[in-house]
C-alpha cells in the first residue's frame, strides 16, 4: 500500500459521499438542500462505473419523499444491503418513524446528514443542530464532524462502526459551513479503508437477512406485558458501541497521522476555563484558543465526536482536571427547556461530582449565523467573570430578554501566511462557479492550503452572492466568513451603491471592479465612501468592461471566466500562463457537455481577462464627506428592518427589532423598495410601434412593465411630455393617453417582453438597451405607480390578455431568476384575483421568490387588499391549503347564521337587513359580497346590537375568498401528491396551481416523476428511463375535478381561460403550467422562455388541454383538446435545443438515439389518448338509461 499522501480539493458533501460510496450497497434517497450533492455524486459515480468496496456500482433510487427514502432503507436492510441514505432538516424528521424500527430491529446503516435549522417562525435553508437533535432519542448512534478534513477521516468510522457493532448511525456535520466549504485534503481511499472492514459481522447481517429459505419475522406486535422487557434487551448492544467508535477512530489515525478520539482536547494542559461544542465552530475555537494562550490565558476545547451514546467515560478523561468553569455550547434551541441538549448532557456528567467545575450553557450559529473566534474569546470572557451568565447567546445583541454576550471587536486571528479573498457577484453570472474551480485550481497547482465559502441570499438566479475564498501555507481553521480581506473583487457596479463592498479591505489591498466606466468617468462615479476608503487605506484599484466583453464573445450576462481570468493575472497566485491552462482544463470539464460552441466563447473569455485598467487613486479623496442618506417618507418597517437586511446588515438587528413579529409575520409589498439595478440590459418602449396588446406585460416574469392610462389630469401632472405616450386605444379609454412604463431599477434584463413583442409591420416596440442609458426613463415609472390611478374597472379584465394587463399586479419584483417560467402566472392569478386571495404555498422555488425575508412580493392594492400568504412544508402544501378553507367555510357557517338573525333582529336597520340578505344570494360572488362589506360593516358598527357585533367581529370573512394552493412538480407529483389527491377528492372549492419545470428546481434540478424520459437531471445522470406521470389526467378520474393543462407562451388566451374557468368551476381544480426553468439549460437562453413554452407545444413536447366537468352537466364532452396538430419533425430539435437532453448525446451516445426516440414516442402516447378523450362521444345518446 501505498504511503503517498493524496490531496483532494473539495467540499464536506463530496467526502461524505466518497468514503459512503464504498462502504454502500444500496442508496434510497431523496433531495433537501444542503444534502441533495451527497446522493448527486453517488449518482454520478454509480452511473460512471464506479466500483464500491465490494467491487459493484451502487444501486442509487430516488423516492417521492425523505419518509419514501427512509421506508426503502429499512427494507433494504431486511433484504441484506448495506443502505445508506442522506438528508437534512424536515427531511430528516420525516425518517424518524423508520428510525426508531433500524434501530430497534439493530439495522447497520448511515444516514449521512447536513445539519440544518429546521422551519418555525420562518424556513430557513441554513446550518445548525436543529435536525440531528430532534433525531437524539431514536436509538442511532451519533457521529459529528467539524471540518471537510474530518468528515473525510470519520465518515468511514461511522460505516464501520455501525457494521460491526449492529447500529445505526446518523454522521453529521455541519450543514454549508461544512458541507459546502471547499477545502483542500488529504483523501482516503478505497484500499486503506477496506481492511478495516469486519467481514464476520457483515456476514451476520447478511445472515439475518429476510429469505424464504429461512423465514422468520420481525415487525411484531407486542403487548403491555413483555414489551417493556423487550426493550431494555438491547442495552448491551449500544454499551459497546464506544468502544467499537474508539478502535475504528485509533486505526484512522494510525492511517492519518491524525489522532481522533470521542471527544477530543485541544488547549493548555493546565487550564481552568474550557469550552465544550461539536461541529465547524470548534476549528474557530482553535484559533480563538491559540491567541489567548500566546497571552498567558489557561483556556481549552473539548470537541465532541460521538453523541450518541454518550460516554461520560471517555467525556470525563478528555476535560482537564484542571478545569473550574466551562461553557458548552449548542446549535440549537430548544424553547421551553432547561437548557439545550449538549449542556444537559454534560450538567449529568458532572452531576455529584466533588469539586465540580461551574458549567453554564449558551446557543450561537442559529442557521449559520456566523460565529467567530473574536466571539468565542467572549465565551471566555464570560467564564472568567465572578458569576458567569448562564443560557447565554452568541453572536446577537439580546435586548429583550437579555441573553446575549457582549459583542467584541473582530480580530484576524487566521495564520498570517493566508491571504483572504471576497467576490461580489450576481446569481447564475457564474461568479461561484468560477470560484470553486479557482480555489481547485490553486490547491491542485501549489503546495497551498486552500478553502472556499459561499454565502448567498434567499433569491434565485439574480440575488446578491459573496465568495470567500483563503488560501496559505497552513492548514486553515477559519470556519467563518472572511471579514479582512487582501482582495477583493465587486463583478456588479451597482453594488457599489447597495453593499459596504470595501468593508474589512486590508490596508493596502486590492480591488477589481466591473464597470462600463472607464478612467475619469468612473472616479466621478464612484461613492465617495468607497474613494475616500481607497485613499485612505492606499488600496491598489484594478477596473474591467467584462460586462462589454461578455456580450462581444456571446456569452451575455456570463462575466465570470473574465473576472476570474482577470484575478489570476493580477494577483498572479500561480504563474499566469499555468493559470489560463487550468482555466481552460476546468471550461471543459465545466461546460464542455454544453457544446463546443460554449467552450470556445469561455476560452476566448479567459484569453480577454487581461483588459483590466489601473485606476490612479488619489490622495486627495481622503478628504471627501461620505455621501448623506437621502431622506424619504417609506415606512419605518422599510427603513428600519428591510433596508438593513438588504444591504446585507442584518447582522446589526438586534432581538427588539423582531419583537412584535416574533410570530414570522412580514409586512407584503416589501419587495418594491429594493430597486436594485442590476440588470446590464434593459427594455426601452418606442411608442411609434406599439399596437397596445401588452404582451410584453402578460409574460414579464417581474412586473417590471406594464401599461398605464392617463386621464387629462394625470397628463398635465406626468413628468413626460404627451409625446412619450399614444393615444389609448379603445371607447371606454376615449381622451385618455397610453403608455408601456418600464421599471428599469427591477427588471432583471431577460428580454422576454422584446421577445413577444408583435409590434408593426415586423418591427417591435421594445428593445433591449444598456441599463445606464434608461435610467431617465425611471420616473415614468415611479410617477405611474404612485399617482395614476388604476383603469382596470373600465374593462373586463378577465375577458382577454389585453385587458388583464390593465389590471394591478399583486405579485411583483419576485426574487425569481430572469426569465423564470414560473411568476407570470402567479402574476396573472394575482390580477384576475388577488384582492381575495389566499395563497397556500408549497416549499421549493415558488415559496422562496415569493417570501423570503425581507422582501414580500405580494402586495396590495389601493384600497389595501391583497394576497394573503403562507408557507408551511414541502410535503403537506394541499392539506395546508384545505386547511384554510375549511377554516373559512367554518366562519362563514357562523356567519351565515348571523346574517340570518339579522333578518329578523328588531334592532337592525332595513338597510343592514337588506345587506344581509344580498350577502346570503350572493355569496359566491367576490363583486356582490365585497359591495355588501363596504356597506354592511358601518353600519353593524354603528348599530351595535350583538347580531351586529358578530358580524363586525367576522367581517373579514364577509368577502367571497379565491383559495390558491401553488406549487411546483416535486411537491404535486411526489412528495405532497398523496395529500393533493386526498384535497382534490374532497369536492372542496380549491384551485391548485402546479408550475411543472420538470426537475426540482429549488434544490437543484433533481428528477421528479414529473421528468420525461430521455432527460438529464441530478439523480438520473444517464438520463430519466420511465415515463412522465400525468398527473393532470389522473385528477380528471374523479370527474369532479377541473383540470388543465396550459403553457403560457405558447397559447396566452388558453391560459387565461383555463384559469378563469378553474377559478369560477365551483369545486376542485387543477392547473399544471408548462414553465421552463434554468435548470433546463435553454440554448436560446431565458430570455425566450416564452417561445420555449411554444416551440414545446408545436412540437407535440407539451400539450393543451381543459377538463370542465361543468360541460358534462350541458351533455358535452368536458375534455378539450387545445393543442394544434403538433408538426413531429420538430421534436428531436427541440430537445437539442435545451442542455438537459443535448447533454445526453454527449455523455452517452449510444443510449441517446434510444431515449430520444422513446420520448416522442411516449409524446405521440400522449396525444394521441387526448386527440381519443376529446372525440369520445359524451350524454347517454345510446339510449342507456342514466343511474340515478
Amino acid at each position: 500500500m501505498s504511503n503517498e499522501k493524496k490531496f483532494l480539493t473539495c467540499d464536506g458533501n463530496q467526502a461524505a459521499a466518497h468514503i459512503s460510496y464504498m462502504f454502500s450497497e444500496v442508496a434510497a434517497i431523496y433531495p433537501i438542500t444542503p444534502s441533495s450533492t451527497m446522493a448527486e455524486y453517488v449518482d454520478e459515480w454509480s452511473a460512471a462505473g464506479r466500483k464500491n468496496i465490494f467491487g459493484e456500482t451502487v444501486l442509487v433510487q430516488e423516492m417521492q419523499s425523505e419518509g419514501g427514502a427512509a421506508g426503502a432503507v429499512h427494507g433494504s436492510l431486511q433484504a441484506g444491503a448495506l443502505t445508506t441514505t442522506y438528508t437534512a432538516s424536515q427531511g430528516l424528521l420525516l425518517m424518524i418513524p423508520n428510525m426508531y424500527k433500524i434501530a430497534g430491529e439493530q439495522l447497520p446503516c448511515v444516514f449521512h446528514v447536513s445539519a440544518r435549522t429546521l422551519a418555525s417562525h420562518a424556513l430557513s435553508i441554513f446550518g445548525d443542530h436543529q435536525d440531528v437533535m430532534s433525531v437524539r432519542q431514536t436509538g442511532f448512534a451519533m457521529l459529528c464532524e467539524g471540518s471537510v478534513q474530518e468528515v473525510m477521516d470519520l465518515a468511514g468510522v461511522a460505516h464501520l462502526s455501525a457494521i460491526k457493532s449492529s447500529i445505526p448511525f446518523v454522521n453529521f456535520f455541519d450543514g454549508f459551513r461544512t458541507s459546502h466549504e471547499i477545502q483542500k485534503i488529504e483523501m482516503l481511499e478505497q484500499d486503506q479503508l477496506a481492511p478495516l472492514l469486519d467481514r464476520e459481522a457483515l456476514a451476520r447481517f447478511r445472515q439475518r437477512g429476510l429469505t424464504p429459505q429461512a423465514p422468520v419475522s420481525r415487525g411484531m406486535a407486542e403487548n403491555s406485558d413483555v414489551f417493556f422487557q423487550h426493550r431494555e434487551a438491547c442495552n448491551p448492544a449500544y454499551e459497546n458501541v464506544a468502544d467499537v467508535v474508539e478502535d475504528y477512530m485509533n486505526k484512522i489515525s494510525e492511517i492519518t497521522g491524525r489522532k481522533y478520539g470521542l471527544f477530543n482536547y485541544y488547549g493548555a494542559e493546565d487550564a481552568d476555563r474550557v469550552i465544550i461544542a461539536m461541529g465547524s465552530v470548534t476549528q474557530a475555537a482553535e484559533e480563538a484558543i491559540d491567541a489567548l494562550i500566546a497571552k498567558g490565558e489557561k483556556v481549552g476545547l473539548v470537541a465532541v465526536h460521538l453523541y450518541r451514546p454518550f460516554s461520560a467515560k471517555h467525556f470525563l478523561a478528555a476535560v482537564p482536571k484542571t478545569a473550574k468553569r466551562i461553557a458548552v455550547l449548542d446549535r440549537t434551541k430548544e424553547p421551553g427547556a432547561n437548557g439545550e441538549p449538549l449542556f444537559l448532557d454534560v450538567k449529568e456528567c458532572f452531576y455529584g461530582k466533588e469539586n465540580a467545575p461551574v458549567i453554564v450553557g449558551g446557543r450561537y450559529g442559529l442557521a449559520s449565523k456566523d460565529t467567530t473566534p473574536a466571539q468565542i474569546i467572549g465565551v471566555f470572557e464570560n467564564l472568567a467573570l465572578p458569576m458567569p451568565k448562564d443560557h447565554f447567546t452568541v453572536g446577537i445583541v439580546d435586548d429583550v430578554t437579555f441573553t446575549s454576550l457582549p459583542l467584541p471587536e473582530e480580530v484576524a486571528l487566521g495564520d498570517k501566511s493566508t491571504t483572504e479573498l471576497k467576490f461580489y457577484g450576481l446569481g447564475a453570472d457564474g461568479t461561484v462557479g468560477a470560484n470553486k474551480n479557482s480555489i481547485k485550481i490553486i490547491g491542485e497547482n501549489t503546495n497551498k492550503y486552500c478553502q472556499a465559502y459561499f454565502a448567498y441570499d434567499s433569491k434565485k438566479s439574480g440575488g446578491f452572492t459573496c465568495s470567500h475564498l483563503r488560501f496559505g501555507d497552513a492548514p486553515i481553521r477559519s470556519t467563518y466568513l472572511v471579514n479582512t480581506p487582501n482582495f477583493v473583487a465587486c463583478h456588479v457596479q451597482a453594488y457599489l451603491h447597495m453593499y459596504d463592498v470595501t468593508r474589512g479591505l486590508r490596508d493596502n489591498g486590492t480591488f477589481l471592479l466591473n464597470t462600463i466606466w472607464e478612467g475619469e468617468e468612473l472616479a466621478k462615479n464612484l461613492p465617495n465612501k468607497v474613494k475616500k476608503y481607497f485613499a485612505d487605506h492606499n488600496i491598489t484599484v484594478y477596473y474591467i468592461n467584462a460586462t462589454k466583453i461578455a456580450q462581444e464573445i456571446g456569452l451575455g450576462n456570463r462575466t465570470n471566466t473574465i473576472l476570474q481570468s482577470a484575478f489570476f493575472r493580477i494577483t498572479e497566485v500561480i504563474p499566469v500562463d499555468l493559470a489560463v491552462e487550468q482555466m481552460k482544463k476546468f471550461i471543459v470539464k465545466s461546460y464542455g457537455k454544453k457544446g463546443q460552441d460554449v467552450v470556445d466563447k469561455n476560452f476566448a473569455a479567459v484569453d480577454r481577462g487581461g483588459e483590466y485598467h489601473r485606476l490612479d487613486v488619489d490622495p486627495a479623496w481622503s478628504n471627501l464627506e461620505v455621501d448623506a442618506v437621502a431622506p424619504n417618507d417609506d415606512p419605518e418597517f422599510i427603513n428600519k428592518i428591510v433596508r438593513p437586511i438588504n444591504a446585507q446588515d442584518g447582522d446589526l438587528l438586534k432581538v427588539s427589532d423582531f419583537k412584535d413579529i416574533a410570530d414570522g409575520t412580514w409586512h407584503n409589498g416589501t419587495a418594491a423598495y429594493e430597486k436594485r439595478g442590476v440588470a446590464a440590459f434593459v427594455p426601452e418602449w418606442n411608442e411609434e410601434n406599439c399596437i397596445q396588446c401588452n404582451k410584453c406585460a402578460y409574460v414579464c416574469p417581474h412586473a417590471a412593465i406594464r401599461p398605464f392610462v392617463l386621464d387629462e389630469k394625470e397628463m398635465a401632472a406626468a413628468p413626460f411630455a404627451a409625446e412619450a405616450t399614444i393615444p389609448a386605444i379603445g371607447k371606454q379609454f376615449t381622451g385618455m393617453r397610453f403608455i408601456q412604463a418600464v421599471d428599469v431599477l427591477d427588471c432583471l434584463g431577460c428580454g422576454n417582453c422584446v421577445d413577444v413583442c408583435p409590434g408593426k409591420k415586423g418591427v417591435k416596440a421594445l428593445a433591449m438597451k444598456p441599463l445606464e442609458t434608461q435610467l431617465d426613463e425611471q420616473k415614468e415609472w415611479d410617477y405611474c405607480v404612485k399617482d395614476v390611478a388604476s383603469k382596470q374597472d373600465l374593462v373586463d379584465i378577465a375577458a382577454n390578455v389585453k385587458n388583464s394587463q390593465f389590471a394591478t399586479p399583486l405579485f411583483e419584483f419576485s426574487g425569481a431568476c430572469s426569465g423564470c417560467g414560473e411568476t407570470p402566472y402567479v402574476k396573472l392569478i394575482s390580477q384576475l384575483f388577488g384582492d381575495h386571495e389566499m395563497v397556500a404555498n408549497a416549499t421549493g422555488c415558488s415559496s422562496i421568490y415569493s417570501g423570503s425575508v425581507p422582501s414580500t412580493p405580494y402586495t396590495t392594492n389601493f384600497r389595501g387588499h391583497g394576497p394573503a400568504w403562507a408557507n408551511s412544508l414541502f410535503e403537506d402544501f394541499a392539506e395546508f391549503g384545505l386547511g384554510m378553507t375549511i377554516a373559512n367555510e367554518k366562519m362563514q357557517l357562523r356567519l351565515e347564521a348571523l346574517m340570518k338573525e339579522a333578518l329578523t333582529c328588531d334592532c337592525c336597520s332595513a338597510e343592514i337587513k337588506a345587506q344581509a340578505q344580498k350577502w346570503l344570494d350572493n355569496r359566491d360572488s367576490a363583486v356582490a359580497t365585497r359591495e355588501v362589506f363596504e356597506t354592511i360593516v358601518p353600519l353593524c358598527e354603528a348599530c351595535s346590537c350583538d347580531v351586529c357585533t358578530g358580524i363586525v367581529a367576522l367581517k373579514n370573512f364577509i368577502v367571497k375568498r379565491s383559495q390558491w394552493i401553488i406549487a411546483g412538480d416535486g411537491a404535486a407529483y411526489d412528495i405532497g401528491f398523496g395529500g393533493l389527491d386526498h384535497v382534490l377528492a374532497s369536492g372542496k372549492n380549491i384551485n391548485v396551481l402546479v408550475l411543472d419545470t420538470e426537475v426540482y428546481s429549488n434544490t437543484g434540478g433533481q428528477a421528479s416523476k414529473a421528468t420525461p424520459i430521455g432527460a438529464i437531471a441530478k439523480f438520473a445522470a444517464a438520463g430519466k428511463r420511465v415515463r412522465k406521470k400525468d398527473l393532470g389526467l389522473i385528477a380528471t378520474t374523479y370527474g369532479y375535478v377541473y383540470a388543465a393543462q396550459v403553457a403560457m407562451g405558447a397559447d396566452n388566451a388558453q391560459t387565461l381561460k383555463a384559469i378563469r374557468e378553474a377559478e369560477a368551476y365551483d369545486g376542485p381544480s387543477i392547473i399544471i403550467a408548462y414553465s421552463p426553468c434554468i435548470n433546463h439549460g435553454l440554448k436560446s437562453g431565458m430570455g425566450h422562455s416564452q417561445q420555449e413554452e411554444a416551440n414545446a407545444v408545436a412540437c407535440g413536447y407539451w400539450h393543451l388541454w381543459r377538463y370542465n366537468p361543468a360541460l358534462e352537466a350541458e351533455g358535452k364532452n368536458p375534455f378539450t383538446l387545445d393543442s394544434k396538430e403538433p408538426n413531429w419533425d420538430e421534436f428531436e430539435n427541440f430537445l437539442k435545443g435545451e442542455v438537459r437532453y443535448a447533454s445526453v448525446m454527449k455523455q452517452y451516445p449510444a443510449e441517446a438515439a434510444e431515449l430520444f426516440a422513446a420520448a416522442k414516442s411516449n409524446a405521440r402516447w400522449r396525444y394521441n389518448n387526448y386527440v381519443r378523450l376529446s372525440k369520445e362521444p359524451w350524454g347517454y345518446g345510446d339510449g342507456t338509461p342514466e343511474v340515478k
